[in-house]
């Protein structure tokens, strides 16, 4: 379509270096591509779909079937997609709180590594038995898709009120399971190429359990020593305190990473550890995590989008939904119910977790590492995967909240979390919950003096049918109000205890 562009870091692009003149194209294209995809949000937010699809599609609509950018550099794509990752496992960690998924880390820990063991079985056998592939291209092919992805179960999940518990173990799960699945991808890529020695499975193993703690060590280790140096040096800019804090999670993974440990394990738990500890500046933190997360987001997907075969679509059609039935109606299931039943977890949840087992960035990613390390007649995986992923989340996607209905796991109410940046309310240690009174909350109908919240938390405000007014004690309460609690940093757990209680069992909830 017209002429074809060369970006500048692919191959083919010329050795006179980045001129000015590229520097324009450059920022033009991706000026452009940014504005495109913070408008695209508000559709992403209306249809329910991840917007990973529409970062995607602005790659294909300016890759080589579109305005015709030529990029085919899979090398440069795994170590920016990396660097990504880092970034979105580093605010995902921030963002998640720890009294959130505290009770959900053993089942999602259990689901990250002996549920991905099920799941590359399971999907390995069926591609081998339904497609004929050769044993070591199914099980790889298996690996690459075992992973959930970070961004797309974030994004999505502050979108659907759930319970804790489901919840935290979709959030713990994404972040802990790209560091096993890394492993694993690699080595079976390794193990394919041409001259390797494949090493006994107890050795590949080892090597992953023990790569594995090391990471987490090293994360916790870091995440802990960082937030004591940051406190001490905590200078009154905020934006200058939020970089540092980033910083130290991203120092995580390269200190684990350089002595041959999961890095994406260390830099998601030393964030998780920031994000908990109660450092001064939250609010700046939480925006500038959340920024950097979007916009690496947005640079990933769309660099997919261009890395991708628009025209080899149609010949990998086929084999990705076949893998994409086998690993959603068999793979994800078995994996959550026997990482899940130890935990008496009931069958609605398991139900909803293995539906809710997206994919997105971190699997297309995965794909390019079997190019990268020389095994050889595997390039058409990506554009499998790519199918797949883009499958999945029009599936899935868009299904969660319904799905979350009809089982009876949709949340009464809904949490969500307000980066207000106001040096009064840092200073107080005062934080805001926005709170969404859902159609079967038993908070309708109660008076806001009945919800009895701690001494320390208020309702400031309650925004009813477009219109918003400063309740008093004898106002009633309805069904679609929305509730600006401002409670201080001591008693938040208590308070959001306190609205769980009144949401559940009414105002006589918890009566002494």
């Amino acid at each position: 379509m017209g002429q074809t562009w060369t970006l500048p870091f692919a191959e083919g692009a010329t050795a006179s270096g980045f001129s000015l003149d590229d520097l324009t194209v450059a920022l033009l294209i991706g000026s452009a591509v940014l504005v495109v995809a913070v408008a695209a949000v508000r559709l992403s937010l209306r249809s329910g779909l991840p917007s990973l699809l529409i970062y995607l599609g602005i790659g294909l609509v300016l890759g080589e079937s579109g305005f015709g950018i030529d990029y085919d550099n899979q090398q440069q794509t795994q170590v920016l997609g990396y660097a990504a990752l880092v970034l979105i496992l580093v605010e995902g960690g921030i963002t998640t709180r720890w009294s959130g998924i505290r009770r959900s880390v053993a089942p999602a820990a259990v689901l990250a590594t002996v549920g991905v063991g099920v799941s590359v079985l399971v999907v390995g056998v069926a591609a081998h038995v339904f497609l004929g592939w050769d044993w070591q291209i199914a099980f790889l092919v298996a690996a690459v898709l075992a992973s959930t992805d970070a961004a797309a179960v974030f994004s999505v999940l502050r979108r659907v009120p759930l319970p804790r518990q489901i919840s935290g173990v979709l959030e713990a799960e994404s972040g802990f399971n790209d560091a096993p699945v890394v492993l694993l991808v690699t080595a079976i890529a390794a193990g394919m190429t041409p001259g390797a020695t494949s090493d006994p499975w107890w050795q590949v193993g080892l090597i992953a359990v023990l790569e594995l703690v090391g990471g987490a060590v090293i994360g916790l280790a870091i995440g802990w020593g960082g937030a004591r140096l940051l406190r001490l040096v905590a200078s009154t800019s905020s934006a200058l305190f939020a970089i540092g804090v980033i910083s130290v999670a991203v120092l995580a993974y390269a200190v684990a990473d350089s002595v041959h440990t999961s890095g994406f394990l260390a830099c998601y738990l030393a964030a998780l550890v920031l994000g908990n500890l109660k450092l001064p500046h939250r609010p700046a933190v939480l925006g500038f995590a959340t920024a950097i997360g979007w916009l690496a987001q947005i640079g990933l997907f769309v660099l997919l989008g261009l890395l991708a075969h628009p025209s080899d679509f149609v010949n990998v059609l086929w084999p990705a939904l076949v893998v994409g039935a086998s690993l959603l109606l068999l793979g994800r299931p078995l994996s959550v119910l026997v990482s899940c039943l130890p935990f008496g977890m009931s069958w609605r949840t398991q139900t909803f977790l293995s539906w809710a087992g997206l994919r997105g960035a971190v699997p297309v990613v995965l794909a390019t590492v079997p190019g990268t390390l020389g095994t050889p007649g595997v390039t058409w995986i990506f554009d499998l995967v790519f199918v797949l992923v883009v499958i999945f989340s029009i599936v899935q996607a868009p299904t969660l909240p319904w799905a979350a209905r009809r089982l009876g796991l949709a949340a009464a109410h809904h949490r969500v979390d307000l980066a207000v940046e106001t040096t009064p309310l840092t200073d107080l240690g005062a934080e805001l919950l926005e709170i969404d009174i859902g159609p079967g909350s038993r908070i309708a109908g109660v008076r806001v003096f009945e919800l009895r919240l701690p001494v320390g938390a208020n309702v400031s405000l309650v925004v009813r049918e477009g219109r918003s007014f400063v309740p008093r004690d004898n106002d009633v309460l309805r069904h679609g109000d929305q509730l600006l609690v401002v409670t201080t940093a001591a008693v938040r757990e208590r308070t959001e205890t306190r609205l769980h209680a009144v949401s559940r069992g009414g105002r006589l909830a918890d009566w002494p």
